[in-house]
């Protein structure tokens, strides 16, 4: 399949949602000194991004942002 529009994909787009609706499997994965507080997704646009607002054990409030690009096929 060729991509014809990259700003964003098909396949950017799917694995951000994919990502952000993976917050409970995910929750799961990370050490018990860590809690996910909120995930946020801005899906639409070019490299969509997902955001999680996490809680350390400290009480400490952390933000990991996941930025989802595809390359250019390159054949």
């Amino acid at each position: 399949m060729k991509t014809g529009d990259y700003n964003p994909s098909v396949f950017e787009v799917n694995l951000a949602s994919a990502i952000l609706e993976c917050k409970d499997e995910i929750q799961k994965k990370l050490k018990d000194n860590m809690k996910i507080v909120e995930v946020s997704g801005m899906l639409k646009q070019d490299n969509p991004i997902v955001t999680f607002q996490l809680l350390d054990e400290d009480g400490d409030q952390h933000e990991v942002v996941v930025k989802v690009i595809q390359r250019p096929d390159r054949h």
